[in-house]
């Protein structure tokens, strides 16, 4: 086969760009550029062949063309810069050492082979050479350079999957990007197109698994059509290292077969269990195994029987051991008795069983003891069961954090909460090495993001979105990466490796998500939006039936101050942490003021750092919030040349939209909270556009992505 001539490409600024090729642009690069990708990529060799090569080679074939506008060709021989891929079963002669790389892993090096400077990529799998080969293709879309490579890399953490919060009706909950792309109706027949691009990306990031439907299950999904259509995602899926997992109903016996009962100690219930695993794996060879939401927010469990969570989680995975599945077990749990403080909850139910879950049992457990917010202090369970292998939870698509239209990079939540230190084996004990398994030796690992993937065409419901689906891939396989290296990466992919485009867009990207906890959760507040939809302020909101379902439960402000006592003389869920942070937290003189309403009723006019009182900090932090985003409109028009038409627009149209929410949020709130301070506003600050009945009226019925 020889190289083989495209057609031009169109420079990027040329043509519309809708966002479907994500950060698989590989648009056509500069004349000098091109000569260097010729020069590094001319041929491949791949020794071996599975769908999984075939896929990386056309992959690099696919790259190349879309940058230089030539094919390298496809050659048995070694040639002067070819790209080689090999695995020591292919090759046994192989002159790169793979130990240590394990089935994922891969290392990426410039050598000389029969006097000929080649560039190999060499792994323990083919799965591994195609990790390679993303590796490589982001090296060239971003004008890295390409001669003298010396690259090993290889996953932290083992399981690295999108949980999708889709239904079997195609909605989406806390979707914001359009429907589910899970086409159930027409599933198993038609496997259309967007499904192996689905697995291009997840791919290209090293995600490999991705749990099919959502937490809030429906028993349908284990009936045996249901199964079929899995199965037939994971024909498409499998060449590409990604498994198929499935949520799960814990009444589905019942539900499906009539069984009187759910009990997980009932053997009839374990055999249940037990039979439609087998019915699963034989469809689904390399199922991955059950996500399991069970005992929260109205969902049926094993202490409907007076059982506790590891009764549950083990029959479980005493059924699917036999194949080698695991059971993800989510630690997202509030009771309906309204405890003294709904952070707790989790811990209190959970810390008493470290060490009686099966070995194929993870706990699954969000970021942060509420529920995804702009900020919350790392989960106490970090660190407190050595015994049990624990699983982030983090939300990628942003039901706290502006839906789909806020530009909030989302790495630097991601970075904090793994950077956090737990001290559970003295000072730094990070929640990265919780979840890697290097504190405790667990070999059984994994991270979780809540997927933001609908059927818009941009994927994600923005193109900024985008990067948060690509920084959770990032993280999830290298933990150590930063937001920001990973935010230039993206840019250079998604946009242009220019500079002049980049800088000013990480930028933007790195302070974005701090900028929508100012106008949303200054100082430590949480959860202070509208229930349901969760969609703009309701700080008011104090009727609903639970008190941990309002607003008001979680602020507490009162004429006094403001903020949620969780110290020794509150709810003293400081306690729940290691002594130093027990002790960090529990003073409101060194508690971090970024989370100083999370644990401390503050007075009004208690003075901050600054030397200005809470009550102007308060208001000051709305407002440079809402500056930021004022910022980041100016920066994105200077632009406008450099970024084509489609994508400039939809931007520009969104920050838009993020400046006039953001401003709303800031007079909702200021409006709401000078009403129990009754202090006056700082100097300089413009008062509310509204009174706060205004506010109060707004209704939202038909927001997105609430079931």
């Amino acid at each position: 086969m020889t190289g083989t001539a495209l057609t031009p490409v169109l420079a990027p600024m040329a043509q519309a760009e809708d966002g479907y090729d994500l950060w698989l642009r590989y648009a056509r690069v500069e004349p000098s550029r091109a000569g260097v990708l010729a020069a590094h990529a001319n041929a491949i060799v791949a020794s071996g062949s599975s769908p999984t090569l075939a896929i990386a080679t056309q992959e690099l074939q696919r790259g190349i063309a879309g940058m230089t506008g030539t094919t390298p060709a496809l050659s048995a021989t070694v040639q002067q810069g070819a790209l080689l891929l090999a695995t020591p079963a292919s090759t046994p002669s192989l002159p790169v050492k793979t130990d240590g790389l394990g089935e994922e892993g891969y290392a990426i090096r410039t050598i000389m082979m029969d006097g000929k400077a080649v560039t190999l990529i060499a792994a323990n799998s083919d799965i591994g050479l195609l990790h390679g080969a993303y590796h490589w293709l982001r090296l060239a879309q971003s004008g890295e350079k390409l001669d003298n490579l010396d690259i090993r890399s290889a996953p932290k953490i083992g399981l690295r999957l999108l949980n999708h919060w889709d239904n079997l009706n195609g909605t989406v909950e806390r979707g914001y990007a359009g429907q589910s792309i899970w086409d159930w109706w027409r599933l198993p027949d038609w496997k259309g197109p967007r499904y192996s691009d689905y697995a291009r990306a997840n791919a290209s990031i090293g995600i490999n698994g991705t749990v099919l439907n959502n937490v809030n299950a429906k028993a349908d999904s284990l009936t045996a059509p249901y199964i079929a259509k899995a199965a037939a995602l994971a024909d498409v899926f499998r060449p590409y290292g990604i498994k198929v997992y499935l949520s799960v109903k814990w009444t589905a016996p019942m539900e499906l077969d009539g069984l009187k009962t759910a009990d997980p100690l009932d053997p009839a219930v374990a055999a249940w269990w037990k039979a439609k695993a087998d019915e699963i794996y034989k469809a689904i060879p390399d199922f991955g195994g059950f996500l399991v939401k069970a005992n929260s927010e109205g969902q049926p469990g094993p202490q409907d029987y007076n059982r506790t969570h590891a009764d549950g989680a083990n029959m479980l995975a005493a059924a699917v051991k036999a194949h080698g599945g695991i059971v993800m077990w989510r630690a997202f749990v509030y009771a309906h008795d309204n405890p003294d403080d709904r952070a707790k909850q989790a811990y209190s139910d959970f810390k008493p069983l470290d060490g009686k879950f099966a070995d194929n049992v993870i706990v699954q457990v969000k970021n942060g003891a509420i529920d995804f917010q702009p900020r919350e202090p790392f989960h106490p369970l970090f660190g407190a069961m050595p015994r049990t292998p624990l699983m982030m939870e983090f939300q990628i698509t942003k039901e706290y954090l502006g839906q789909s239209t806020h530009l909030t990079y989302l790495g630097p939540l991601f970075e904090e909460v793994l950077d956090a230190d737990t001290y559970a084996k003295g000072k730094g004990s990070t929640v990265a090495k919780v979840i890697d398994g290097s504190l405790e030796g667990h070999k059984l690992t994994g991270i979780a993001g809540v997927a933001n993937i609908g059927v818009d065409r941009d994927w994600s419901g923005s193109i900024f979105n985008q990067a948060d689906w690509y920084a959770f891939g990032r993280l999830a396989w290298d933990t150590s990466l930063s937001a920001e290296t990973i935010a230039k990466e993206w840019a250079e992919m998604t946009f242009s490796p220019d500079p002049k485009v980049v800088q000013p867009v990480v930028r933007m990207m790195m302070g974005s998500r701090e900028a929508a906890v100012d106008y949303m959760t200054p100082l430590g507040l949480a959860h202070v939006m509208d229930t349901g939809h969760h969609y703009g302020p309701g700080p008011w909101v104090s009727e609903l039936a639970r008190p941990e379902w309002n607003p008001v439960y979680y602020h507490k402000a009162d004429a006094t101050g403001i903020g949620f006592d969780r110290t020794k003389t509150g709810s003293n869920a400081v306690s729940q942490y290691a002594a130093p942070l027990a002790k960090l937290f529990g003073s409101v003189k060194i508690t971090p003021e970024r989370d100083l309403l999370w644990f401390h009723h503050v007075p009004w006019d208690y003075r901050l750092k600054s030397g200005e009182t809470l009550w102007n900090g308060l208001v000051h932090h709305y407002e440079a919030g809402v500056n930021y985003v004022a910022d980041m409109q100016t920066t994105w028009a200077s632009l406008k040349p450099y970024v084509d038409a489609e994508r400039y627009a939809q931007t520009e149209t969104f920050l838009t939209i993020q400046h006039r929410e953001a401003l709303w949020w800031r007079d909702a709130s200021i409006a709401y909270f000078q009403s129990v301070s009754q202090r006056p506003l700082p100097a300089g600050s413009a008062a509310p556009a509204h009174d706060l009945n205004w506010y109060k009226a707004q209704k939202f019925p038909y927001a997105p992505g609430h079931n």
